[in-house]
């Protein structure tokens, strides 16, 4: 079975420290292969997992940079365009001292997003677990979008569940109602893991317990693993509802955190796990991931999850 993601493939450039605004000269650091989706996909394959990525990237530095890396830790990058005289996406990435992110992104222009639906027979062996979509690759580009959700009704028929992190980025979304964009995906999610704010934003309600339940009566929805920052994360399902505590790590960088939660999660739940423990999963890989500085350079396999599971 095998874990397949679809959107955006860049690399980062970043602040080496917070308070580093975008807008005013200094150093930066990079490039690290990133994009929340390649991330994911990433920490899947790092887990131990068969896992796939569908998008695009410049023939030039950057793009060998990320494709070099993503190929190295095992994911499948066969339905990854190479855009010849094009450019490789790119995020400029700052933080202030209270951890609030602010992005410029160069996206829409690129390969990144101008990757199309596969065909049936690209990606039907072997059979597709789950298709995880990440909001941030809806916002990117509209005609991108429109690819993106041609792949999850693909995936689907093909019986993989679908997994969607809202992944909300004000900088990318430009106005438009994101409830009209994410109700596709949203029609046939299995497993979904927003953060707070994001679940507020797609239910349109201000108290969780309420959005949960009103988001539960699609019988589509299975676990919703709401992630909650330092704080930890729930995982709720239509018979429990399990808080639990982050690992006690000392950040270095919050960057990527989220994505290789959602790698964790589902890799745990392919592992055979219940919901609770594949949350628990998911937080050592999102907890090994801020101890290093870069989205996707924390020291994930299988082995370092299990101690950080110990270790608690």
């Amino acid at each position: 079975m095998k874990i397949w993601t679809m959107g955006e493939i860049l690399v980062e450039i970043m602040r080496p420290g917070p308070d580093m605004p975008l807008g005013t000269a200094g150093t930066f650091l990079g490039p690290y292969p990133s994009g929340a989706p390649a991330i994911f996909a990433d920490t899947a394959a790092r887990l131990g997992h068969q896992s796939g990525i569908i998008g695009g990237v410049g023939d030039d530095d950057f793009g060998h940079c990320v494709l070099n890396r993503l190929k190295s830790d095992g994911v499948d990058t066969t339905l990854v365009r190479r855009g010849a005289g094009a450019s490789t996406a790119v995020a400029f990435v700052a933080y202030d001292s209270a951890g609030e992110r602010k992005f410029i992104y160069h996206i829409g222009n690129t390969p990144a997003a101008q990757a199309l639906c596969p065909s049936e027979q690209e990606v039907a062996s072997p059979a597709p677990a789950f298709f995880h979509v990440m909001g941030c690759s809806l916002m990117a580009d509209e005609a991108f979008c429109g690819e993106i959700l041609k792949a999850a009704a693909l995936f689907h028929r093909l019986g993989a569940k679908i997994s969607f992190d809202p992944n909300i980025r004000p900088e990318l979304l430009k106005g438009r109602g994101l409830r009209e964009l994410i109700a596709p995906v949203m029609a046939d999610c299995a497993v979904l893991l927003p953060g707070l704010e994001e679940l507020r934003m797609i239910s349109g309600k201000d108290n969780a317990d309420d959005a949960t339940r009103m988001l539960f009566e699609n019988p589509r929805l299975e676990i919703i693993a709401l992630k909650l920052g330092k704080d930890g994360c729930r995982v709720i399902t239509r018979d429990s509802d399990i808080s639990l505590p982050v690992y006690a790590i000392d950040p270095v960088d919050p960057t990527g955190a989220g994505d290789c939660f959602d790698a964790g999660f589902l890799c745990g739940i392919l592992d055979g796990m219940p919901p609770i423990d594949a949350a628990k999963h998911a937080a050592a890989a999102a907890a090994l991931n801020t101890a290093a500085f870069g989205p996707m350079e924390g020291n994930i396999s299988p082995a370092s999850v299990r101690n950080m599971k110990n270790f608690t």
